[in-house]
Parts: C-alpha cells; structure tokens; sequence
C-alpha cells in the first residue's frame, strides 16, 4: 500500500499519515468501549423491569461475553472474505441500529416474556436486547485487524497490539459509565450516544459511499432515524425513550409518587422494583409498613430505658424511621448512613425531610464508615439496607456483626429487617445463626401471629440482637410509658422457633462464605 493510499484509506488525506495510522486503534477502543458502556447500562436499563439480582449480572455478563464470542468468530470469516473498508462501515451501521433499537424493545420485549418462569424471562430479555449488538460489535476488531495486516512477519505484534487497545477501550467503557455518566445523563440517553458514536464512525471511516446505490440508501434513513431520536430526547416526545425514573443514581432507579392513604397525604420512595418507603406530608409518625411498626416499638423501648439515646440507621431510603424519631422523640441523636448521595437529596426534595433536620447523614458503605465511630456509641442500630432481595452481603456477615456490637453500650439492640419465606427460604435461618453467634439473645419478629400460616411468597421479618433479654412485656410497658401506640410487634414463639431453626442445618455467613443469593434463589424464583 502506497503512503498516499494508505492517508486515503480512511477518508483522511488532509490529516496526514500519522493520525491515519492511528484511526484503526481509534475504532477498535471505541467499539470495545461502547460494548462495555451498553453491558454496565444494561443493568440499570433491566432493574425497573427484572429487579438487580446475581441473576441479573449473571445474564447480563454471560449474553453479552457470548457475543463478543460468537461476533470474533463471525467477523473473521467475514474479514477473509470481504476485506474492505465498507464491510467495516457495514459492521458500525449496523450497531448503530441494533444500539438504537434496544430502546423501544425494552417494554415490547419485557410484556412478550412476562409469562415465562424467572431465569428463562431474564436470559431471554437480556439475550434479545443486548445479544446482536454484542455480535455485531465484536466483529469490529477481526475486520480492522484483517485490513491492517500488512506483514504476516508482524502478526502478533498487530493483533497483540490491537486487542490491548480492544481491552483499553472496554476498561473506559465501564469505569466512565458506572463512575460518571448514568448519573449525569442518565442510562437511556447513554444507549443514545453509543448510537450515534457507531453511526459517526461508520459515515467517517466506514467508506459506505463506495457501496451500490440500493444499499447505501440505508445511511440516509438511519441517519434520519438518529436526528429524530436526538429530537424527540429533548422534546420528551417518545415515552419509552423515557427511563419512567425521576431520578438515575449510580445505585437506583430512583421514582417518587403521591397518594393518599387513610386520608393522609403520603409520597412513595420506589428504588428500582422495590417501593421503599412511605413518607406522610402532615404526621411523620404514620407508618404503612409493620416492619416499621416493629422498629418504632423497640425505638419507644430504649427511649424508656435510656436519657438522650444515640441510634444509627444503615440505609436511610425515605428517612420515614429517622424523621419520626426526630419529630417524636426530640432528644434523640439520629445517624444515618445511606450509600446514595441522590436518595438523601430525594428525600430533601420530594420526602419532606427538612434541610435544617438534626439528622447527620453519612453517604459511604456501611461497612466502612462503621469503622469510624468510636465503640460503645450507641442505644440503637436499625439495619435498613436490604432492599428486596438485592442484599449488600458484606452487612450481613459474622465480621460486621462484631462491629455492630461494638458500636453499642451494653444495653444496646440491633434491629434488622429481613425479606423471606420462613418455609422454603434459606437466608433468614442463616442469618439468625449468625446473629446467635454475636449476640446472647436474638429474637425473631413480625407484625401478626400468623406463625406457619402465612402463604405469601415472602413476609418481612424482623431480627434483633441484643445482650440483654427482652420481652413482650417489656415492649408493652415502655410504649405505654411513652405514649407510642399499643405494640405490633409479635415474637417467633418458642416451640415454632425450634422446629424452624433445626429444620435443617444453617449456613454460618462470613466474609469468606456469603451465598446470600443461593440462600435467597427458592424465594426469588418463587415470588417472580
């Protein structure tokens, strides 16, 4: 190849040969980026219609790896037969359009596949979204590497060198999206913009103007199509180019709404599937949920016991807990550490949390920040941070338990909320073995007496640790003493309690063995 054919190659005789030489890596890093950059969206764009679960990143991680697979394969057949610039152009039109159309498929896909049982509906939604796309651009680095290859002496060199870039190109791809750009512009304006990056690269370096009339038709009408998606964005035209979410962190799918519930006037904090948290406009002290109930009568508990108490919350949500001990209980000391910066704003926002509230909010791993607080500190931590099943396994462990319990005075108690089904689930079992190894006393609770009655797919529990025992008495005196209402809360009898936990054998759950999802799959799978 002469040097002036090699400067044209590209469609860049005006830039010189030097940054000719370097628009085959460009492509590659780019199409290697925008694969990672579709694969991290593809959990946040999935989370509002299958949930975040192993499941989830299970399938998402395998259906997109299986494209890159079988789009390699293709593409060097391809590369042998047609080596020519406009296959590539070809290759970068078609993940254009592939990119372009996961969005409105995500709601035509997700109603055609409801139906089926839960893995089958994830693998099949995720395959037909993100699968072609997958292939198509991994087509890309065989394709480049084929035109390049001008010197069989160098083979390793040329194709070692490009797919470091290849692997380059997917490190930024998912550092600058999970870092940066779902919460700045948000996951679907993102599938958007890798759509458009495809397009401009197959228009500058994809030579479609050498194709015969009929098929270079297509660059038009896709360019077209772009322009109008780019149109509608702005001007909130198409309803499902819309995430449905008010708000995209770098944790949730963040949605607030209102209704009213017993005549209050009450908004809705929903994280991704899960509706979180009820938040009342007038009385901070209405409760929807019974864990809830549950919590406020042990809240009432060591307000009796204990002057000016000092409480933690791990996981703020709504802040429903927080404000009403704020509101209710004055002299209370309220912390919280919520992972997400944009919940708290939410709550500032929308959930009538006030911005001169006492409340002091953290926004780090619970496990990290715990480290900072000196032991002994407080009367009362409330675990918060299970959000349906999508579980931080790092807070449910024999490791973060020793923490908790350092951070509490002698008369303190853990208070944790718990989703499962006492019958087929394995993680509650698990987790008060753990607990028992931490804590003298441990019990297990819930808002009715429906003990081995209760058909529903999955209840909240309620787990507290403590050093010291506690009764229903106890709970019944002091929130008479405070003025709370009569207790919900109703304790795993004894006789039920044995025969559940001896059932059969449960896990003990450290940092080396954590399989929350495993224990949690009977009841996932179930409830879906």
């Amino acid at each position: 190849m002469t040097e002036t054919e090699q400067k044209n190659s590209y469609g860049l005789s005006r830039i010189g040969l030097r940054l000719a030489t370097l628009v085959p890596y460009l492509i590659v890093f780019s199409a290697s980026a925008c694969t990672l950059i579709l694969e991290i969206v593809a959990g946040r764009i999935l989370a509002p219609v299958i949930g975040v679960s192993l499941y989830t990143w299970t399938s998402i991680i395998g259906v997109v790896l299986a494209g890159i697979s079988v789009g390699n394969y293709i593409g060097g057949l391809i590369a042998d037969r047609f080596p020519a610039r406009s296959t590539l152009g070809i290759i970068l039109l078609a993940s254009s359009i592939l990119t372009l159309v996961i969005l409105p498929l995500i709601s035509i896909v997700g109603e055609l596949v409801i139906d089926l049982p839960l893995l089958p509906r994830i693998v099949t939604l995720t395959a037909v979204l993100f699968l072609p796309v997958s292939v198509i651009l991994g087509m890309v680095t065989p394709v480049v590497i084929k035109l390049e290859l001008q010197e069989l002496s160098r083979t390793g060199d040329i194709v070692g060198r490009f797919y470091a870039i290849s692997t380059a190109g997917s490190i930024l791809g998912v550092f600058l999206t999970g870092f940066f750009l779902i919460q700045w512009i948000g996951t679907r304006p993102i599938v958007l913009g890798v759509a458009i990056v495809l397009l401009a690269m197959a228009v500058l370096f994809g030579d479609l103007w050498k194709l015969r009339a009929k098929v270079i038709n297509i660059l038009p009408v896709a360019v077209a199509v772009v322009a109008t998606f780019v149109a509608f964005v702005y001007d909130d035209g198409f309803e499902w180019v819309n995430s449905g979410c008010d708000e995209e962190s770098n944790y949730f799918c963040i949605k607030v709404r209102e209704r009213t519930i017993q005549d209050q006037t009450v908004r809705t904090l929903t994280l991704d599937q899960l509706l979180h948290s009820y938040v009342a406009k007038e009385d901070p002290t209405f409760l929807v949920y019974g864990y809830e109930k549950i919590t406020a009568d042990f809240v009432a508990l060591q307000d009796y016991r204990n002057d000016s108490p000092k409480v933690l919350f791990i996981g703020g949500g709504g802040y429903t807990m927080p404000r009403l001990i704020e509101h209710r209980y004055p002299d209370w000391h309220v912390e919280v550490i919520e992972i997400d910066p944009v919940v708290t704003r939410i709550a500032h926002e929308y959930l009538w949390l006030p911005l001169n509230t006492r409340i002091i909010s953290y926004h780090e791993d619970a496990r990290m920040k715990a480290r900072d607080f000196s032991s002994g500190t407080y009367d009362m931590v409330v675990g918060d941070a299970f959000n349906d099943f999508s579980v931080p396994y790092q807070l449910t462990t024999h490791e973060f338990n020793q923490q908790v319990k350092e951070l509490l005075n002698p008369n303190g108690i853990y208070v944790v909320n718990i989703v499962d089904n006492i019958e087929i689930g394995q993680f509650l079992r698990a987790y008060v073995n753990t607990m028992q190894h931490t804590f003298d006393y441990v019990y297990v609770l819930r808002d009715d007496e429906l003990w081995g009655q209760d058909d529903r797919s999955n209840v909240t529990y309620v787990v507290v640790g403590t050093t010291q025992p506690i009764t229903a008495e106890d709970l019944d005196k002091a929130n008479a003493a405070v003025g709370w209402h009569e207790p919900i809360s109703s304790f795993m009898p004894g006789e039920f309690y044995d025969e559940w936990f001896t059932k059969k054998e449960p896990a003990m759950l450290t940092d080396g063995f954590v399989p929350v999802d495993q224990l949690l799959a009977p009841v996932f799978l179930k409830s879906r």
